[in-house]
């Protein structure tokens, strides 16, 4: 019972300090649109979810905030 109270505790503290949840999808997003609902933005290239079409200026970070 206390390792509920605990886990539910810091869920509780990351969403009042506005932390993102982790990302949820697997495999890379179908859209930035997908992408940015699940929280990830800027997503690097060498990233599973990275995917060339989707970095409009080329510099190597796809969904770009």
């Amino acid at each position: 019972m206390f390792v509920r109270v605990v886990i539910a505790s810091a869920a509780v503290v990351a969403c009042a300090v506005g932390i993102a949840p982790a990302a949820s999808a697997d495999g890379p997003y179908k859209n930035c649109t997908a992408a940015h609902a699940d929280g990830r933005y800027d997503i690097p290239k060498g990233d599973p979810d990275y995917v060339a079409s989707q970095d409009r200026d080329g510099d190597g970070v796809a969904c770009e905030s």
